[in-house]
Parts: structure tokens; sequence; C-alpha cells
């Protein structure tokens, strides 16, 4: 899998004039949902490479990432033309970048694209990786590919605009980023002023976590080993976020990540001796920002179902990733039923649900 360019800018247009340029293209499409076709392309109008460029605009938010919608994108890219010698840029969130990366990978087997990640979680996590895909059959991104994009442009003045929401969205996986690599890193993360953000400094601890990401996917792209360190807080953040969507109250993926980041410290502590303060410190400073999300123990058997689908495990054995200490990981650790449940207990008890 060839590595992506990852670039901090400092000025986004001249950027994606930059990345534009090194991808030799007959046609240029820009993919956008509603919300980033509103508040995002406006500040691109002065991009010369744009002008020709077709917008294909799809339905914003999660729901959308659908086969549904992944069909009317090739639709889209087909009536209009594309070739695989085309180009396709992706302004928006996580959802935007999965979908349409997903599209461009597929499209002719493959054409060209580029992502212009809009929230912090696209652009520390769901931007960065290659890993593209679509919601399937009630599941988190069932199906996709491996794919990196040409160039993934960060631009954090973008965040400006970002609701509370969406900023502690992205946030959880900085928290993951932190958990999974030093001390230092997870103590700036929670001592961070959240209410009245210091954007060069946000800048800064982007840049420090998509760093950290890059690292790990560049010496393992395909998941094979250490990728799965990415993985923390996800096998039980899935679940919650996949039993939202089937009982019709959708939750942001950051806030699931943040909720499975207590279950699975809690697990990291019974079975493989996390510190007790350190997951004390990390699980308070997620109950005061993400609140919690409801369950009780009628719920636990249909959460573990879900979590057996994960794609990280083999044989219908659920898979975690553990942790001994900050930055020392665990993987491909298994428990027994009991204790899970005895998880989402300890989950409803600290979080006051």
């Amino acid at each position: 899998m060839s590595k992506q360019e990852v670039i901090l800018c400092e000025e986004l247009e001249s950027s994606l004039a930059h990345a534009i340029g090194k991808c030799p293209h007959d046609k240029l499409f820009i993919l956008t949902d509603e919300h980033t076709h509103r508040l995002c392309l406006p500040q691109l109008q002065n991009v010369s490479a744009l002008k020709e460029a077709t917008e294909i605009v799809i339905g914003a938010e999660d729901v959308h990432k659908t086969l549904e919608t992944l069909a009317s994108v090739w639709q889209a890219l087909s009536e209009q033309g594309a070739t695989r010698h085309s180009l396709l840029v992706n302004l928006g969130g996580g959802m935007v970048t999965d979908l349409g990366g997903f599209a461009a990978s597929t499209f002719k087997r493959g054409i060209a694209y580029i992502n212009i990640p809009t929230t912090l979680l696209a652009m520390v996590d769901a931007a960065v990786g290659g890993k593209t895909g679509i919601n399937f059959n009630g599941l988190k991104n069932e199906i996709g590919v491996f794919a990196p994009a040409a160039s993934v442009l960060l631009e954090t003045e973008l965040l400006r605009s970002l609701d509370a929401h969406n900023f502690f969205s992205g946030y959880a996986e900085m928290l993951k980023h932190g958990l999974i690599s030093m001390p230092q890193h997870l103590n700036e993360l929670l001592a961070f002023d959240t209410e009245k953000i210091d954007y060069a400094a946000l800048k800064a601890m982007v840049g420090r976590s998509v760093q950290i990401k890059e690292d790990i996917v560049e010496e393992d792209p395909q998941e094979h080993g250490i990728r799965k360190a990415l993985n923390l807080g996800h096998t039980v953040g899935h679940a919650f976020e996949s039993l939202a969507l089937a009982e019709n109250r959708p939750v942001l993926h950051g806030y699931a990540v943040a909720w499975g980041l207590v279950c699975e410290l809690y697990l990291s502590y019974i079975k493989v001796g996390f510190p007790k303060e350190r997951m004390r410190q990390t699980v308070q400073f997620i109950k005061e920002n993400y609140g919690g999300f409801a369950i009780n123990c009628t719920q636990y058997e249909r959460l573990y179902e879900l979590m057996k689908h994960d794609k990280k495990n083999t044989a219908g054995i659920i898979n975690f990733t553990l942790l001994k200490e900050v930055g020392n990981i665990c993987l491909n650790q298994t428990t027994d039923k009991d204790t899970i449940f005895e998880m989402f207990d300890f989950y409803r008890e600290c979080m006051g649900i």
C-alpha cells in the first residue's frame, strides 16, 4: 500500500493547488455533503484548479454512509464522464472521506483522490491511514478497502466552525492516540482547556496525534499486527454505535469510542494491570465531557452479539486491544462473557447510569 502525503497546512488554498498539481488528471470532481457544500466549499473559491471541478453533493451525517449513497456517487461520476484518469477531492468529515475514498478506489478499479477533512475526527482518524468504507447491514464500516489518498490536507482553521459535540467526537480519538503512545501527550490532552480553545496549540496537538497514527500505519498498513493498537476503545465503541443506530438514537462516533475507552480501560486494569489511578483520571475526563450512553442489563446480550461481528475477531472470539501502561500495548486479548458483562456493570456504575 503506497504511503499517503499528510500536510499540516499553513495555507489551504496553496496546499490544495500543489496537491492537485501532483495528480495529473483529465477531469476533476469534488465530493461534499450538505453541510460542507454550504460552510466549507466557499473557502476554496480562489483555488483556480477547482474552477472546472464538478461537484457531487450527498446527504450529511452517518445515516447516509450507505450502499445507496455510494451508488449515487458512482452514478454521478459515470454520468459526468469520469475515467480512470480522473481525480476526486473529498471535502468533509469522516463520512465523506470514508465513502468518497471507497467510491474513488472502486470506480473503474480505482481513481486518485485527495482528502480535505473538515472535522477534528476526520483529521486525526478517518481521513488518515487509508481505510475506506461504508456501513452495511447495521454494522459500522462493514464493507470497504485499504486505499490511501494521494494527499490529506489538514487545515485546523476549518475547525473554528465546529460545534462542541463534534469537537469532542474527534478529541476522543486523540485521547486514544495519547493512551497508546506516551504519558506526556496524554497529560497535555487531559489538561487542555476545551472551553477556551487555543487553536495554535490544538494545531500542534493534531500534528502529534496524526503522526502517532501515521507511524503505526506505515509499520503495519494492512492491520496484521501493531495497527490493531488503533482499535483501543473500538471493540466496545462500535457495539455502542451499532446499538444506538438500531434503537434510533444515533451517537457520534467519537462519543461511542470514549465510552468504549471506559470499558476497555477497565478490562486493561483487571486483565493486564493497567494503573488504577490512570484509569480513574481518564474515565473522569470522559464522564465530565461526554456524559454516558444509557444501557441496562437487558441489553448486554445484544451488545455482546454486536461485538462478535468486530472485524478484528477470529472464529467468533472477541478480540481486544488492551494496555498495561500508557504506550504499553497488549494485542489480541480475549476474555470470557461473564467478564464482559462485569465490564458493562463497571461502565454503568462509574458513568452514573
